[in-house]
């Protein structure tokens, strides 16, 4: 079944995002391009949910795109055909992730190769263990990175260095992806360190969070200066002694966790 192909669970304000193929090594087919169009979705109308974890089940991230449909004919998806944010179907897969209203926090094991690694590419925060395989690995198949990887890419990787692996398909490892700015940092257990720092964002405003993020979102744009000192000051506007500002403030003076309500916040 096609919701098999991506789990998605929620508990305490966090959803996991699981991608469920092990047998294929999470590899990427129309169904499951499809899934995590749904999911993310979903995600984005969820009041509930203040983080989201990312991550593949069984030995790996994601091995890219599933070999089969490609030596078939590719994946039967016209790519000209865009969403409302202005993504096609394979890109909102990576680019979906980056524009949810919440972080997201991906835990890489094993391979991230190709759309994998744009997948993960679009997570807020990228964790890894230090012997993680990733690769740019479209040149291989006569290609170039198609599912929101410059996008996100060139805020983090150094331009040579991106360019060096987009043409050389070349493998690197997790520790090699930290320095280089794929990854935040590497961990001995990604996915626990992932569920760590979820808990504590969760534990915050999620008014703040959500400000935070689009904040960040409109500073990775290109925003000119200008726009994004009155952004700034209207997310702070609409956030000063709200009811979730209050309660942060006086849970802190109390020194208790706070109580956090989901009501949505001003835009």
């Amino acid at each position: 079944m096609v919701e098999d192909r991506v789990v998605l669970t929620i508990g305490d304000h966090v959803a996991e995002v699981c991608l469920n193929r092990p047998d294929k090594l999470n590899a990427l087919d129309l169904p499951m391009f499809m899934r995590l169009g749904e999911v993310i979705a979903q995600l984005g109308e969820a009041r509930d949910v203040r983080v989201v974890v990312l991550h593949g089940v069984g030995r790996a991230f994601c091995a890219g795109l599933d070999l089969a449909a490609m030596t078939q004919g590719g994946l039967g998806i016209d790519l000209t055909t865009r969403t409302s944010g202005g993504t096609n179907v394979v890109q909102q897969a990576a680019w979906g992730w980056r524009a949810l209203p919440v972080p997201v926090i991906a835990a890489v094991q094993g391979v991230a190769y190709g759309g994998g690694l744009q997948i993960l590419s679009g997570a807020d925060v990228r964790i890894g263990s230090a012997d993680a395989r990733l690769a740019i690995r479209e040149i291989n198949w006569g290609l170039v990175p198609d599912m929101g990887g410059m996008a996100l890419w060139r805020h983090c990787v150094r331009d040579d260095i991106l360019r060096e692996l987009i043409l050389t398909g070349r493998e690197f490892t997790g520790e090699e992806a930290q320095r280089t700015g794929f990854l935040t940092f590497v961990a001995p257990n990604p996915l626990e360190q992932a569920r760590s720092l979820a808990a504590t964002i969760a534990g915050r405003s999620p008014d703040a969070v959500r400000a935070a993020k689009r904040l960040a979102n409109l500073a990775a744009s290109g925003a000119a200066e200008h726009d994004l000192l009155i952004a700034e000051s209207s997310a702070q506007h609409a956030l000063r002694g709200a009811p979730n500002q209050r309660e942060a403030v006086q849970a802190l003076l109390e020194r208790r966790p706070p109580l956090f309500i989901n009501e949505p916040e001003q835009r």
